[in-house]
């Protein structure tokens, strides 16, 4: 079992920036895919970004891509997801999930433990 704590999130003005952190706690870390959903009022939780377990390979949602960074920190039992240039359609709560699949997985259903989710809000 692994427990997943999200912190960061705020509001910020459009074109701003914040950076999400996840901090992991019970089973070892290194062993889980990461990712991060968004869900925002009345829509499904929709996909993020994921990264492999030893960090090498990365993997973003076309609406985030060359705005949003996801990296992670094994030693640190930490993942994080750095946000620049954020629009008000970012707007959503943010969850970390972990999988215990091999390959960068982009699906809710591939996740296994998510953590309780931390507000972002952007302003226009």
């Amino acid at each position: 079992q692994v427990q997943l704590v999200e912190s960061g999130g705020g509001l910020v003005q459009a074109g701003g920036s914040l950076r999400l952190s996840c901090a992991a706690s019970g089973r070892s870390f290194s062993t889980y895919t990461m990712g991060w959903f968004r869900q925002a009022p009345g829509k499904e939780r929709e996909f993020v970004a994921a990264i492999s377990r030893s960090g090498g390979n990365t993997y973003y949602a076309d609406s985030v891509k060359g705005r949003f960074t996801i990296s992670r920190d094994n030693a640190k039992n930490t993942v994080y997801l750095q946000m620049n240039s954020l629009k008000p359609e970012d707007t959503a709560v943010y969850y970390c999930a972990a999988s215990g699949a091999i390959a960068v997985v982009t699906t809710t259903d591939r996740y296994g433990h998510w953590g309780q989710g931390t507000q972002v809000t952007v302003s226009s």
